[in-house]
């Protein structure tokens, strides 16, 4: 077995329980930090920890719960990048990282480590190579040449890393920084400690070997983000003597045959030996050493000298350029999975790494190392597990030994189906359960499945799988055929159709208009049932209260800039409500019916009921557009200077600021589940973010003007957008991808709003119409 995978499974046998036990405590340690100045946000991500899991019967579904997934993971990530960042700033500010100490192992100064890639949105791993210090003398020396172990060492690891695993790429960032260590001074336990101590913020990797006799003692240090403590350990003793001489033996058995050829051809034994040099001084030793072990002889107690030149140190050298780049790439990896949900490249290399090294004893090694790793992962990223099996079957689906991907296939697909409630006992074939639950957004799973199965020349599975990839493309026609129909088209307004307000009840829409009227409409057959005109201005926004009682109307029109609140059954006006010196733009009635709020250059919330005023929340800009949370805990709104604040609506106070747009903010909604807020602006983007945390999750970017109106099925799976340019879009929320859009209006579209059952989506355009749509499935 070479040494290289031999030192790589010592490795994987070492270092993967420590690997597992950094998944297992990433959760608690990233959550268990009280410096993170929001921890209601803690607090909800541990309850989406606890939901996030697959049960019986449950809603959200399965995109959901994975979307939820990947923002837990994304928030984890936050905050130990936050925390490594006040870290950093703390240890910048120490006197000692600016000079280079007594007991500092490196040539570059603590500052040089800590002010580089601090903005990085992936933190590289840094690599150090502490190399070995071995005197070739004692093995040649008559020998003169500079053999420059270090500098070959370096620049093999260096070409194995950039090629793999780039500073500049994305993916797995890795840095590798050669000659940093001064090798001469500096090794073993007390220089790692130096390190920890100053850069405990820096994922580092330490690649240290260390003359002990025959052998190089080759050790690793390691810590990732947030980690509390370093791990260093000796993993292999490499016996480079061994090694060398092995080199030279085989370049002797080599000269052999062709010393042999040259004699047959008649050459003269003399001339051919100068050709032979040290190759027949070793030749001869071996020769002796056959004849004595024929005889009995235990060569062991002779001490044997051959003698050896640059090829057997450049040998070792590869030797030992393989050992670290494999370990290098497995610890990458490790970082990269752990701190950045990155699937490992290993695998995938490890076939033409080591082409003619695979045996039973490594494969199951490699292969045991990360289904632990995955089955460490199950708890908090469980749907990621399928796709991470799947690339381990198609990394081993080369070997001979067709055992051990099969497994890593299982693994996968009974994950799968785990995860989509399917049980496989129903099924004559796993392949055939899939098709019970599969999905379009499957597709890409399905297809390396597909992948899989061509390399391992399985014909009946391949044809399983082409049902599978049938079937989701009768799921994509399906969409296609059940696409969003237009019911009718509404006339009766003179002017743009500013807003539109569908009843709780889903029997009446209500639509607000620059005409200075309210129009009231059966939303089934499209009969205009009354208009509301009352001195109003020009309509800016209409809402109605969840119970139907009551409906609310901003005016736009100065000096008229006031709210008005009717008794909606009775059609009696109940409130005006004065305050606002600048038009209202938007008004919206909280979940609960309690809290009226209204927007022009500041906002205002009201009773709803009584009238009163409860407080003012002071903008600098004009707002365009506010969304208060399921459970009335969060108002959110967006306004001209482009940001979305967040309050508290019952004390006023302010929360939050979320900064990403271009634009203005026109529009604001949030998912039925209070997890996500959309955002739409003039700069024709709408973002996605995290209520709780606000971190960005998502840019949906297909529209061409500005958005204007954002609404949200009652499911959370489906996103309606509108814009200027006369378009609506639905997005697949749990994808992020644009599944429908819709045309017929002419001009701007100002308004939509959704049924509370999802099946009908009206929309308010500047063309002087109202549409209806039938929303069936999406």
């Amino acid at each position: 077995m070479e040494q290289g995978l031999r030192l790589l499974i010592q490795l994987v046998i070492e270092f993967a329980p420590v690997a597992i036990a950094l998944i297992q405590k990433r959760t608690k340690e990233s959550l268990d930090i009280t410096k993170y100045p929001i921890p209601q946000a803690i607090q909800a991500f541990i309850e989406i920890a606890d939901t996030a899991k697959p049960k019986k019967n449950v809603t959200p579904g399965f995109e959901q719960e994975k979307l939820l997934q990947k923002q837990l993971s994304a928030y984890q990530r936050e905050t130990q990048l936050e925390v490594a960042k006040q870290e950093r700033d703390t240890a910048l500010k120490l006197p000692e990282v600016n000079k280079i100490l007594d007991g500092w192992p490196l040539r570059l100064y603590p500052s040089q480590i800590l002010e580089s890639h601090v903005d990085a949105e992936r933190p590289p791993l840094k690599i150090f190579l502490a190399p070995p210090q071995v005197k070739f003398d004692e093995f040649a020396p008559k020998t003169e040449e500079n053999l420059a172990l270090e500098t070959m060492l370096a620049e093999g690891i260096r070409k194995f890393v950039n090629k793999y695993y780039s500073l500049h790429n994305p993916i797995r960032p890795t840095e590798f920084l050669a000659g940093a260590w001064d090798s001469k001074r500096f090794h073993s336990e007390s220089s790692i400690k130096a390190l920890f101590g100053l850069l405990k913020t820096e994922p580092i990797l330490i690649l240290e070997s260390e003359n002990d006799g025959d052998y190089l003692n080759f050790r690793i240090a390691y810590w990732g983000l947030g980690q509390s403590n370093y791990y260093y350990k000796t993993i292999s003793r490499i016996p480079y003597r061994e090694i060398i001489q092995q080199s030279a033996k085989n370049r002797a058995w080599e000269w052999k045959k062709i010393r042999d050829d040259l004699l047959a051809l008649g050459e003269d034994i003399e001339d051919i030996n100068k050709l032979g040099k040290d190759n027949v001084v070793n030749l001869a030793i071996l020769e002796k050493v056959e004849k004595w072990q024929a005889q009995g002889i235990d060569i062991s107690k002779l001490d044997l000298k051959y003698q050896v030149n640059q090829q057997d140190f450049e040998q070792l050298c590869q030797v030992l350029i393989t050992c670290h780049s494999l370990v290098a790439a497995w610890i990458a990896d490790i970082y990269h999975l752990v701190h950045h949900d990155v699937p490992p490249l290993l695998p995938e290399l490890l076939s033409s790494l080591l082409k003619e090294s695979f045996d039973l004893e490594s494969v199951q090694a490699i292969v045991t190392s990360y289904q632990q790793i995955y089955e460490a992962l199950e708890k908090e990223r469980l749907y990621w597990i399928p796709e991470l099996a799947l690339q381990l079957a198609q990394s081993l689906a080369h070997l001979p030994d067709r055992t051990w991907s099969q497994e890593q296939l299982n693994y996968s697909i009974h994950t799968w189906l785990d995860l989509h409630q399917v049980s496989v006992q129903e099924f004559p074939h796993p392949l055939e359960a899939m098709l019970s639950a599969i999905k379009i957004q499957d597709e890409e799973y399905v297809h390396k499945l597909k992948e899989y199965f061509l390399i391992v020349n399985d014909r009946q599975s391949f044809l399983e799988v082409e049902k599978l990839l049938a079937a989701i493309a009768h799921l994509k026609t399906k969409l296609v055929l059940e696409a969003p129909s237009l019911g009718y088209t509404l006339k009766g307004h003179a002017g743009k159709v500013t807003s539109v307000a569908i009843s709780p009840d889903g029997e009446v829409l209500v639509s607000g208009c620059t005409d200075q009227n309210i129009n009231v409409w059966d939303i089934h057959d499209g009969h205009l049932i009354k208009t509301i005109a009352s001195n109003l201005g020009e309509v800016s926004s209409v809402a109605i209260s969840p119970n139907g009682d009551f409906l609310a109307v901003g005016s736009c029109e100065h000096p008229r800039s006031n709210v008005k609140v009717w008794d909606f059954k009775t059609g009696k006006l109940v409130h005006t409500l004065l305050g606002h010196q600048k038009p209202v733009n938007v008004v919206v009635i909280s979940p609960d019916g309690e809290i009226l709020a209204s927007g022009s250059n500041k906002i205002k919330l009201w009773n709803l009921q009584k009238g009163d005023r409860i407080c003012t929340l002071w903008h600098s800009s004009a707002v365009h557009a506010i969304a208060i949370s399921p459970d009335g805990t969060i108002l959110a709104s967006g306004s001209a200077d482009t940001k979305i604040r967040l309050w508290n609506p019952r004390t006023g106070d302010p929360l939050r600021t979320l900064i990403g747009h271009a634009g203005d903010v026109k529009a604001i909604a949030m998912s039925p589940d209070g997890q996500l807020l959309f955002s739409g602006s003039a700069d024709t983007t709408i973002k996605i973010w995290h209520l709780i945390t606000g971190k960005l999750l998502y840019t949906l970017t297909e529209h061409t003007e500005e958005i204007t109106s954002l609404a949200v099925s009652p499911d959370g799976q489906t996103l309606f957008s509108s814009s200027a340019d006369t378009t609506i879009k639905i997005w697949r929320i749990s994808t992020c991808e644009s599944v429908q859009t819709l045309t017929g209006h002419s001009e701007k579209i100002n308004s939509i709003a959704l049924s509370p059952d999802g099946k009908i989506l009206a929309s308010g355009s500047s063309d002087q119409t109202i549409k209806i749509w039938q929303i069936d499935q999406i």
